[in-house]
């Protein structure tokens, strides 16, 4: 692509919602499903914590395989791996919905994986050929808008589908999606740029990097829903010593899969960081907040998703206003920690909501707190993205899925151990107040990036 360019041109737009309609086909399954688990456990016979892994098989494939799919994009062809992801996705959306058994549907699950892990890990990477550089913030503020809106509307979406059709057509509504994907993608999304480094892809790296992000979140799980204790104590240790081989043989590599030469550049370090430290938040405040309205505050389902929602919507608002004053030289530092300032601002009058709280009390501080989010998001993307070599463009967009993976993660981990250790009535303040911590330490690694002098960028 011509980096002098500012102009964007139909079919750059094209291109665009080619990533896009395969980021929203990810993105929904990764909710879509949490409202039918209950009608899966009935008809295929099994326990809810058994159920819970058509969920928690899709998230942990996407983990274990994320960096590895980037890497593949940038020795390969961004667009080679987008496709294939598309493509998988497409059939094993089929296989979900044909599944005759439980063990077949987690089986589809498991390659749907696969195929979302390919498309959310070079979906930055083409984001950034598309768009001029002038015109960058505007492609990162249109992607986290559409992250919003998948993740907040597939409950509502289910819902709804649930209403008249069986849970076999969540999976069909993925065809249309990944059908817009492939068609307009296929002449119109670009090359990758060329590299002035040949680069390899590590087979043993690939496979270290799986295991190891593996046995983190399966560990992590393990000691959130107290599982056997000595299985826990086997997976931490084959997770030390995998994990610090794996690690000691990236820093060897020219190009390693999980890419330590670029935590070397301060800059992308303490977005990937303040990123992490975001999308933890964001979990630990999300995933408890339905169990405080429905079981302290007594509200129904609907008037629960309905609550919910200005928080997505102030994001989709925010984004794009963010995304105005990185092209007018705001400096994404003081954006982002702006953003994560008034993220956590909301956080604490969630915090000190009345004992019972009216709804438009609720109402307001969901808004705060998905404004605030909004502003952090674009310009924190932004400097992940153009912090980085151009042909290394699929290590920057993995690094970024992965960190998202593993805020959300550890803030759903986070909210099972403060329901194990803390009372009823003290369960949701608790997982409010770790939020604002995470979301003060997000605010001060975004500061951090600043220029400390004069002239510095």
């Amino acid at each position: 692509m011509n980096t002098e360019k500012v102009l964007f041109i139909p079919k750059q737009y094209l291109a665009v919602a080619s990533v896009l309609s395969a980021m929203m086909m990810g993105v929904l399954n990764g909710t879509i499903m949490n409202v039918a688990l209950p009608s899966l456990a009935q008809e295929f016979h099994v326990e809810a914590s058994t159920a819970i892994w058509v969920v928690n098989a899709f998230q942990l494939v996407i983990t274990m395989l994320m960096l590895s799919f980037a890497t593949l994009g940038d020795v390969y062809s961004y667009r080679k791996v987008f496709f294939t992801g598309v493509s998988i996705f497409i059939g094993s959306s089929i296989l979900c919905a044909c599944s005759t058994s439980f063990e077949m549907l987690v089986a589809s699950r498991i390659l749907q994986g696969f195929g979302s892990a390919c498309t959310m890990s070079v979906n930055i990477a083409l984001i950034r050929l598309i768009y001029p550089p002038k015109m960058l913030g505007r492609g990162m503020a249109i992607n986290a808008m559409v992250i919003s809106v998948s993740a907040a509307s597939g409950p509502t979406l289910a819902g709804l589908i649930l209403s008249f059709a069986s849970w076999n057509w969540l999976f069909l509504i993925n065809l249309p999606l990944g059908l817009i994907a492939l068609l307009l993608g296929w002449k119109l999304l670009p090359s990758n740029p060329p590299s002035e480094t040949k680069r390899r892809f590590d087979k043993i790296s690939a496979i270290g990097n799986a295991l190891t992000f593996g046995l983190l979140i399966y560990t992590l799980e393990g000691v959130a829903h107290s599982e056997n204790r000595l299985l826990i104590f086997i997976q931490f240790v084959l997770l030390i010593v995998i994990g610090t081989l794996y690690i000691r043989r990236q820093q060897k590599l020219a190009t390693p899969i999980l890419p330590v030469d670029l935590f070397k550049i301060p800059i992308f370090s303490l977005s990937i960081a303040s990123s992490t430290a975001s999308f933890t938040a964001q979990m630990l405040a999300m995933v408890s907040l339905p169990f405080f309205m429905q079981n302290v505050l007594h509200f129904d389902a609907v008037e629960v998703g309905l609550l919910m929602t200005p928080w997505p919507l102030a994001t989709i608002l925010a984004a794009p206003l963010s995304s105005r004053l990185l092209e007018r030289h705001v400096h994404p530092g003081l954006l982002g920690g702006v953003g994560m300032g008034i993220f956590a601002f909301g956080l604490s009058m969630l915090y000190f909501l009345p004992e019972y709280p009216e709804k438009w009390q609720i109402i307001w501080r969901m808004a705060v707190c998905g404004l605030g989010y909004g502003l952090f998001q674009t310009p924190n993307n932004v400097t992940i993205t153009t912090s980085v070599p151009i042909s290394r463009s699929g290590g920057a967009s993995g690094m970024l899925g992965t960190a998202r993976q593993l805020g959300q993660t550890l803030g759903a981990t986070s909210v099972a151990l403060v329901f194990r250790f803390f009372a009823e009535d003290k369960e949701f303040q608790m997982c409010i107040f770790f939020a604002i911590i995470f979301a003060v330490m997000s605010m001060v690694l975004s500061v951090l990036r600043m220029p400390r002098r004069k002239g510095e960028s």
